[in-house]
């Protein structure tokens, strides 16, 4: 009887970054977030105030961005991009944020498109 263990995973990191996952969050944003752009990027800002402590991303990628396959790496570069930034003092603090994706940025570079991010929010904290 030869019995073979699993194999060790490595844990993956506990992310301070949740994700927008009801209409209702889009359409706040939408009515009454705060906005920034930076090339082929908007960003719209709402202070939590359901649930304060909390910070939520949500991404809106169209079609027009390109394929499956595109739009998934666009969102995963997206997304390491804040959960980089989550831990710097670049984030406003507890909120909601949508970015918002225009076809351009399929063609960006990693760098380009943490820049854009960083340039918006500078911009919202400059106007909060």
């Amino acid at each position: 009887n030869y019995q073979v263990s699993p194999p060790q995973r490595s844990r993956t990191p506990v992310s301070l970054i949740g994700r927008l996952g009801t209409r209702g969050d889009f359409d706040a944003l939408r009515c009454h977030g705060q906005r920034a752009r930076s090339g082929p990027l908007q960003l719209q800002f709402l202070a939590s105030v359901s649930t304060p402590g909390s910070t939520r991303v949500g991404y809106a990628i169209g079609r027009s961005v390109g394929n499956a396959v595109i739009r998934n790496r666009t969102r995963r570069r997206l997304r390491a991009i804040m959960t980089d930034l989550s831990s710097s003092e670049s984030l406003l603090p507890y909120g909601d944020y949508l970015i918002r994706v225009q076809p351009a940025a399929s063609q960006a570079t990693f760098t380009e498109l943490k820049d854009w991010t960083q340039t918006m929010l500078s911009d919202l904290k400059a106007h909060s």
